[in-house]
């Protein structure tokens, strides 16, 4: 129970790639979280799985009603709809934004990294991401590593589902520790 007492918001939309929400849904929780599903949408959110919509999942709170304050981290699960969409949401952007502003950990799987690239929050940083992006976040300014974790001063990224095992124990790890004052929009 590492994260017993924490609380930790998952921002998503529709087409979020299944295993990178609920996977790191699962982990968190059998740590003692609290989790939250943020979303741009009430009701539920259905994830994309094999080339098709899978599983939903229960919205806790809408972005705009969400608080930064109230959380310890903030997880932005990959798939390729879900933060095309959402990087167009100032609500989203803005919610990412506070994670920093405040040096909490932030991870992001996949093609999540766009959400930091639309955020402003990557430049001067070392990430990951899918390989297709890798172009959108050395534009951005950032260092683009091919490894399956790469961990910056309490930013967590990895490229895919592959990586999920090194991706939530990360998570798990920077949560553990806390703030990070190096967890900042520019190092």
């Amino acid at each position: 129970m590492k994260l017993q007492n924490k609380k930790v918001a998952i921002l998503a939309t529709d087409g979020f790639e299944k295993s990178e929400l609920f996977e790191p849904l699962k982990a968190l929780k059998n740590e003692g979280a609290v989790v939250d599903i943020i979303s741009i949408k009430e009701g539920e959110i259905k994830s994309w799985e094999d080339k098709n919509w899978g599983e939903a999942i229960a919205v806790t709170k809408l972005v705009k009603d969400a608080k930064e304050s109230d959380y310890n981290a903030l997880v932005l699960p990959g798939g390729v709809a879900n933060p095309d969409t959402l990087r167009t949401d100032e609500d989203s952007i803005q919610f990412i934004q506070s994670f920093f502003k405040s040096h909490k950990p932030v991870a992001a799987i996949c093609h999540a990294p766009w959400l930091l690239i639309s955020a402003g929050v990557i430049e001067n940083r070392e990430v990951t991401s899918f390989p297709s992006i890798k172009d959108d976040v050395l534009n951005a300014g950032a260092t683009w590593l091919d490894q399956e974790v790469v961990v910056d001063n309490g930013l967590v990224t990895s490229r895919n589902p592959d990586d999920l095992p090194a991706f939530i124990r990360k998570v798990i790890e920077e949560i553990g520790e806390g703030k990070h004052e190096k967890q900042v929009a520019s190092a």
